[in-house]
């Protein structure tokens, strides 16, 4: 995994996770990788993936039957993407917002964009 310098490890490492349970790979109840095994998939040390784990299960997304393993928690999509949602409108969209105005583009342009990648589906 190639990680960014501009976030800790851990976070980046809880996004992939939650993207994961997005996309299904993991679904609701269902059990995720151990510690070790993650951190063998995305070659980091076991303690980096602990602390994603940690995070993860405080923001009750995962949650742990001791012994066996962490689990997805039920409900667990809904709960990703109001934490996604909240970290965008507060984080990212400030950001978006400031470049839009340093650069001078104007808000047709953008809507514009927005209305053609609904369409077709761009990225």
């Amino acid at each position: 995994m190639n990680f960014r310098e501009s976030k800790p490890i851990y976070l980046q490492i809880a996004e992939r996770l939650m993207d994961e349970m997005l996309q299904s790979v993991y679904m609701e109840e269902q059990r995720i990788p151990s510690v070790r095994e993650y951190a063998a998939i995305v070659e980091v040390n076991a303690n980096t993936v602990m602390r994603a784990y940690d995070y993860l299960q405080g923001k009750n997304v995962i949650y742990n039957k001791r012994g066996i393993g962490y689990f997805v928690s039920s409900d667990a999509k809904n709960r990703v993407l109001m934490l996604r949602k909240e970290q965008f409108l507060k984080n990212d969209l400030p950001e978006m917002f400031r470049q839009i105005r340093l650069l001078g583009i104007p808000m047709s342009e953008i809507v514009s964009l927005y209305e053609r990648n609904q369409t077709t589906g761009a990225q």
